[in-house]
């Protein structure tokens, strides 16, 4: 028995090797992308310079921007859109209807739906919901957004949070549910706004000022 198992994973491993090389797989495609053996890509359209990694699931009508990194075990379904510079973390999973901006980093193991109130003998797939998040916008490791709610530009959803409604740019979100406890700059640090509404971070230096409970980039 164990002499069998090791023959089949011989066997495997050694197909595994004997693969097509991704260029070969898609001519149409840029040079300078890297796609690990073990990943399944069919789309056509990805950028130069994106890496995809181990055992990842790329379907046929996504579309993936350039210099991006798909980590290990990702899925990325048909119609979902990633824009240049998306980081996307080991065992995640982008559903139909996940749409990512320029500079989007989806921490490990972080959770989109598409459908509201799901059932399994019942097909929802008319009510997929679009979920779009802004440039530059963290998704914490463990965090959960739920279908339909945007997230702003710039915010920073932390571990484990549940998002259940609409994030602000620049909002800094914890908990289940979410909640907003405060605001943090384009480079991830958490700002401190005085009297006057008026803030500068101390790490990067930008400043900003708020206005009507809206972060402006001054």
């Amino acid at each position: 028995m164990l002499g069998k198992l090791i023959l089949r994973i011989s066997k495997f491993l050694n197909g595994w090797k004997k693969r097509p090389l991704f260029a070969a797989q898609f001519p149409t495609l840029n040079a300078g992308i890297f796609v690990h053996p073990s990943a399944e890509v069919h789309s056509s359209s990805i950028g130069r310079g994106t890496k995809i990694w181990h055992f990842s699931h790329v379907m046929s009508g996504s579309e993936i921007g350039s210099n991006c990194i798909i980590g290990q075990n990702v899925f990325i379904a048909s119609h979902v859109r990633l824009g240049n510079n998306v980081k996307v973390q080991n065992n995640v999973s982008l559903y139909h209807g996940v749409l990512l901006e320029d500079d989007v980093f989806c921490g490990p193991s972080m959770v989109f739906t598409n459908v509201l109130n799901p059932r399994a003998a019942i097909e929802k797939k008319s009510a997929f919901r679009t979920t779009l998040v802004g440039r530059g916008a963290t998704l914490g490791a463990n965090s959960t957004v739920v279908c339909g709610n945007s997230i702003g530009a710039y915010s920073m959803v932390g571990a484990g949070a549940v998002v259940t409604r609409p994030v602000a740019p620049h909002a800094l979100i914890i908990g289940n549910p979410g909640r907003q406890i405060g605001w943090v700059c384009e480079c991830g640090e958490t700002l401190k706004f005085n009297e006057r509404t008026a803030c500068k971070c101390i790490v990067c230096g930008l400043s900003y000022g708020l206005k009507e409970e809206e972060v402006v980039r001054l």
